[in-house]
């Protein structure tokens, strides 16, 4: 299984987030989660939300085996065998998942290293703050240079062109946002 100290850093903010959005006791809800890295996050959500039915995805298959494998280790049966998902895909080739059958979409530490058209840290109006996600961003793009830190208000334009609502931008631990994207 692999292991992501980020990850396990940012589980609880995030759930504190979902748990305003998502009622644990709520039965029949289908969250996708998309690039789901070692599947830590698939298996803490799943547990906290145990009447929720998880797809966790990814497309690299060291992540894909370390869910498998974190999944089976916590013994959840709310949780599917991960899928095989490359977001630069139209949704057709989403494994027969369509888009009007999520009640949620969870996407965690993608966007920045992906290019801009699969769309943590963010840039706030074209300000990218502190100093630290400032060399986090030189860093990415020295990698590749469609990877970076996106600009919160080409997100919000993106989510519009396509039916989604910028409803909420929540400030999360190490200067890392969550934006919350509503169906209008």
């Amino acid at each position: 299984m692999l292991v992501a100290a980020a990850a396990g850093r940012n589980k609880e903010p995030i759930l504190h987030v979902l748990r305003q959005y998502v009622d644990p006791a709520q039965h029949g809800v289908r969250v996708l989660e998309v690039a789901s890295g070692s599947g830590e996050h698939a298996a803490h959500f799943a547990q906290a939300f145990p009447h929720a039915e998880w797809q966790p995805s990814d497309v690299d298959q060291r992540c894909l085996n370390s869910i498998s494998a974190t999944i089976q280790a916590h013994g959840l049966s709310n949780v599917k065998p991960p899928l095989y998902l490359d977001v630069t895909w139209d949704w057709e080739h989403w494994g027969g998942i369509r888009p009007q059958s999520l009640d949620l979409l969870l996407c965690i530490n993608m966007i920045h290293i992906s290019p801009l058209k699969c769309t943590e840290p963010y840039s706030i109006n074209g300000k990218i703050f502190p100093q630290s996600n400032v060399d986090f961003d030189l860093t990415l793009r020295c990698r590749n240079p469609e990877w970076g830190l996106r600009d919160t208000a080409l997100l919000q334009d993106l989510g519009q062109a396509s039916g989604l609502l910028l409803e909420r931008m929540v400030d999360m631990p190490a200067n890392n946002k969550c934006l919350i994207f509503r169906k209008e």
